[in-house]
């Protein structure tokens, strides 16, 4: 059996300082290893114990990191273990292979996107005319592919993003608020279906996924067993499916728990 593991990073195996959640006393706290910089300062985190499980997992597995960073932002981690064959950037939008992106592989994604929904130039327009400059801190777009704004939470109305929801459906886009972060992507760039390519280039017989947010619900739908942690937008919506199994423990110890979950099933 040719096992693929393919996990959302942020929130899920790696943590920023405001998303570890530790719950436990000060001494308790268990030791952390830096993942990621940016900017000359440490930004992401994985305990120490999950990096050893995600080293080994890694030797035993084929381990597909699958994120909607760009590759930009996905080239600042730095994941313990061997650097994985295949990543998957920009939300399905970029297959990387032995860290290169696959020219034909992004050629087949805009040709889907082409024939299916608006383009990006009109859903970022309308982001940029809607959005309140009182919650708006900035507005972006990732690998000319989807945007995304960051946004001052609190201030954020929820009728704003029901409505943006409501707009981008009728254009084939979804719609994600992710902490600070809120997206617009287009429904066909999905996690799932850059993972059917590895699988399919791989000669996986199964497959293995993790994720928090609505835009990994695609992934856990389409892997043969997933794991969500108890934080996040699908843990908000009590989001699961019957081969999902939907973990209580939030923060950075939820992370360790996935890389178990992994690890036990590729034992």
């Amino acid at each position: 059996m040719t096992l693929l593991v393919a996990s959302d990073l942020d929130r899920t195996l790696i943590y920023s300082a405001a998303a570890l959640d530790l719950t436990v006393p000060d001494h308790r706290a268990p030791r952390l290893l830096c993942v990621e910089v940016y900017d000359r300062k440490p930004l992401s985190y994985m305990t120490e114990t999950a990096a050893a499980t995600l080293d080994a997992l890694s030797r035993t597995a084929a381990f597909v990191p699958t994120t909607t960073r760009t590759r930009e932002q996905y080239g600042r981690i730095h994941l313990p273990g061997p650097v994985p064959e295949y990543a998957i950037c920009a939300n399905g939008g970029e297959l990387l292979v032995r860290g290169e992106s696959d020219a034909g592989w992004r050629r087949d994604v805009e040709r889907r996107l082409a024939a299916a929904c608006a383009p990006l130039a009109e859903v970022r327009a309308h982001l940029v005319r809607t959005a309140d400059p009182a919650w708006l801190l900035k507005e972006r777009t990732a690998e000319d592919l989807f945007a995304y704004l960051v946004v001052d939470r609190p201030l954020l109305p929820d009728t704003w993003v029901k409505e943006l929801t409501e707009w981008a459906d009728g254009r084939g886009w979804s719609v994600s608020l992710q902490g600070r972060k809120l997206y617009a992507v287009p429904r066909p760039l999905t996690k799932s279906a850059a993972v059917a390519e590895v699988a399919r280039r791989t000669g996986a017989t199964e497959v293995l996924a993790a994720g928090d947010s609505l835009l990994d619900a695609d992934l856990l739908l389409a892997a043969d067993r997933g794991w969500r942690p108890g934080h996040g937008e699908l843990a908000a919506a009590g989001w699961t499916a019957p081969h999902v199994t939907a973990l209580e423990t939030r923060g950075v110890a939820a992370g360790e728990e996935i890389l178990a979950a992994f690890a036990g099933a590729a034992a």
